[in-house]
C-alpha cells in the first residue's frame, strides 16, 4: 500500500503550501494535440511507464528493500533534476519508502525545486479521486486566522457530512472531540489533537461545536455529532460552480473550479455552453483553493477559453535531456462551446498551484494585457509528475519529471505567477460572503478590473508568503495527506 511520510508536510502550512501532481503519465500518442482523443492528448495509461532497468517486486515480495530499489531506479532514469539526486544515500538507513525517497531528492528540496512533490501514494486511491472525485471525511476546507486563532471553513462540499450538518463557508469550528464530554476548544488543541478531532482515521463520529454567521440573521452556535463518510467532490459546485454577471459593461462568465479531475471536463463544457448562449464576453476563473490535478483537464479548460486559436501552441512539457524524446507540445484543440473572451481574470491564492498555474501561464501569450491575477501570489509549482506504478504493491510513485513552458518560453515560475502576470490586484479572501458572489472581495475586485481595467494595490509578495488587507492565514494539513488533501489544501 502506498503511504506518505510525515516528514514531507509540516502539520500546518502557511497558505496551504504542499501540492500534488500536474497529474499525468506518459502518453500513448505522440506530440501535439489539444483536448480530444483524436488529436493526441495524453491519457492516464495502465501500466504506467516502467524504467528500463527497474526491478519489479512481486506480490509475495513487496519488501521495503525491493521497493527501495524500484524507486531509486525510477528516479535515476526519470527525475527532472538528475544532478540533484543524492547518490550517497544508503537504503538501510531508512525504515519506510517515503523517507528514503525524500533523502534521495533532498538536494532538489534544498534548492526549492522539489518541495515534496516526489511522493508515494496508492494506485487505487488516486485513480478513484481523479476519475470521480472520490474521497472520505467531513468534506470541509479549513483555515486558521492567526492573530485571533479562529478555525474557519473556506468551503463545504454539498454531498458531504459537514454541509448536511449545517456547516458552510464562514462557519467557525469552536470545539471538537470524540464525545461531548471529551470535547476540547480548538484554541486549546495542539496539532495532533486537532487532527484526531477533525480527521478520524477509523471513520468514527465526532462531536463538533460550531458557529454560523449570517450578515442579517446574526450568529448561531450548534453542537452536533457528525460521522465522516465517503463522498465525491463535485469539481463545479451546484450552487456557484458557474454563473453570469451582467452590467452595463457586458456579461462576465464566472467559473469556480475546485479541482482538475475527470468529472470537471463535461461540467466545464456545459458551463461554457450556457455562458455562450447568454452572450458572455469576459471570463473569471476562480481557482483560489485549487491545488492542481490532471493536465488533460487543464487542456480542455484552455481550449474552452481560446476559440479561434486552434492549432496554436498552448504549453510545452520539457523533460530532462536524456528523455527529451518525450517532450510534448499541447496545441489548442477544438471545443464545440469554446469562447473568445475579451478579458480574463484569474482569482487565486497561495493555495493555487500546479495545473491552476499552468492555465495562467499558458494564457499570457494570447491575452496579454487583457489578463489579470486577483487575490494573492500563487504557490509556485512550474513542474509536474509522471506516475510510475508498482501494481503488485499498490504503489504509485509520483516523480517530478517535467517542467511547463508557455508559447513565449516562460517557465520556472517557482516564485509564483504574480511576477509573470501582466496585471495583478491584491485582495483578501472574504469568508463572510459566499463564493461566486459580487459581495465577496476577490470576485468584486476581479469584476472591477474587467470593467475598468485597473485595480490597487498590486501583488508584490513572494509565493506562499503573501497576506493582504487581513490577518495571515494558515491551512491545517495532516501529516500523511491523501491525494484529495494534496490537491485540495485544508480538506478534512
Amino acid at each position: 500500500m502506498g503511504s506518505n511520510s510525515a516528514s514531507r508536510w509540516n502539520a500546518v502550512r502557511q497558505g496551504g503550501n504542499m501540492f500534488g501532481a500536474l497529474a499525468m503519465v506518459l502518453a500513448v500518442t505522440g506530440c501535439g494535440g489539444g483536448s480530444g482523443e483524436s488529436n493526441g492528448t495524453p491519457v492516464v495509461v495502465s501500466p504506467s511507464p516502467t524504467p528500463s532497468s527497474s526491478p519489479t517486486p512481486t506480490s509475495s515480495n513487496c519488501s521495503l528493500s525491493a521497493r527501495q530499489d524500484w524507486a531509486r531506479s525510477v528516479l535515476s532514469e526519470w527525475y527532472l533534476f538528475p544532478d540533484l539526486i543524492d547518490s550517497d544515500v544508503r537504503k538501510s538507513d531508512y525504515n519506510d519508502l517515503q523517507s528514503y525517497i525524500d533523502a534521495l531528492v533532498a538536494p532538489a528540496y534544498q534548492q526549492e525545486k522539489d518541495r515534496g512533490w516526489t511522493y508515494l501514494t496508492s494506485i487505487e486511491e488516486e485513480e478513484a479521486y481523479y476519475s470521480s472525485g472520490s474521497t472520505q471525511g467531513f468534506g470541509m476546507l479549513l483555515v486558521f486566522e492567526d492573530s485571533i486563532n479562529r478555525l474557519r471553513v473556506r468551503e463545504a462540499f454539498e454531498n458531504a457530512p459537514a454541509f448536511a450538518a449545517g456547516i458552510d463557508r464562514g462557519t467557525e469550528i469552536l470545539a471538537a472531540g470524540r464525545t461531548a464530554e471529551s470535547m476540547k476548544l480548538i484554541a486549546d488543541m495542539n496539532n495532533d489533537e486537532l487532527i484526531d478531532a477533525l480527521l478520524p482515521d477509523d471513520g468514527s463520529s465526532r462531536v463538533i461545536r460550531f458557529m454560523t454567521r449570517e450578515p442579517v440573521a446574526g450568529e448561531y452556535t450548534f453542537q452536533k455529532t457528525i460521522t465522516p463518510a465517503d463522498y465525491n467532490i463535485e469539481p463545479l459546485s451546484p450552487r456557484y460552480g458557474y454563473r453570469v454577471f451582467s452590467d452595463r459593461f457586458g456579461k462576465t462568465g464566472y467559473i469556480h473550479l475546485r479541482s482538475f479531475i475527470g468529472p470537471a471536463e463535461d461540467s466545464l463544457r456545459e458551463a461554457f455552453r450556457d455562458m455562450g448562449e447568454q452572450g458572455v464576453d469576459r471570463i473569471m476563473i476562480d481557482v483560489r483553493y485549487n491545488g492542481g490535478g490532471l493536465v488533460r483537464t487543464a487542456n480542455i479548460l484552455a481550449d474552452l477559453m481560446n476559440k479561434g486559436r486552434e492549432g496554436q501552441l498552448w504549453s510545452r512539457l520539457e523533460l530532462r535531456n536524456s528523455k527529451s524524446a518525450n517532450n510534448e507540445d499541447f496545441l489548442f484543440g477544438v471545443e464545440a462551446h469554446a469562447l473568445s473572451p475579451d478579458k480574463i481574470a484569474f482569482i487565486a491564492t497561495d493555495s493555487s498551484a500546479s495545473a491552476s498555474e499552468l492555465i495562467m501561464n499558458g494564457q499570457i501569450p494570447y491575452s496579454g494585457g487583457d489578463t489579470v491575477l486577483v487575490g494573492t501570489n500563487t504557490y509556485g509549482k512550474p513542474v509536474g509528475q509522471y506516475a510510475f506504478d508498482l501494481e503488485a504493491c499498490d504503489d504509485r510513485l509520483r516523480v517530478v519529471t517535467f517542467r511547463t513552458v508557455n508559447a513565449d518560453g516562460n517557465a520556472d515560475y517557482f516564485g509564483g505567477m504574480a511576477s509573470a502576470m501582466p496585471n495583478t490586484c491584491a485582495a483578501r479572501d472574504n469568508l463572510d460572503y459566499p463564493l461566486g458572489s459580487l459581495l465577496e472581495t476577490l470576485v468584486l475586485d476581479a469584476q472591477a478590473w474587467l470593467n475598468y481595467g485597473t485595480c490597487y494595490p498590486p501583488i508584490t509578495a513572494t509565493a506562499g508568503t503573501q497576506a493582504t488587507r487581513s490577518v495571515r492565514r494558515k491551512v491545517p494539513m495532516p501529516k500523511q495527506p491523501n491525494i484529495a488533501q494534496i490537491e485540495t489544501p485544508g480538506l478534512f
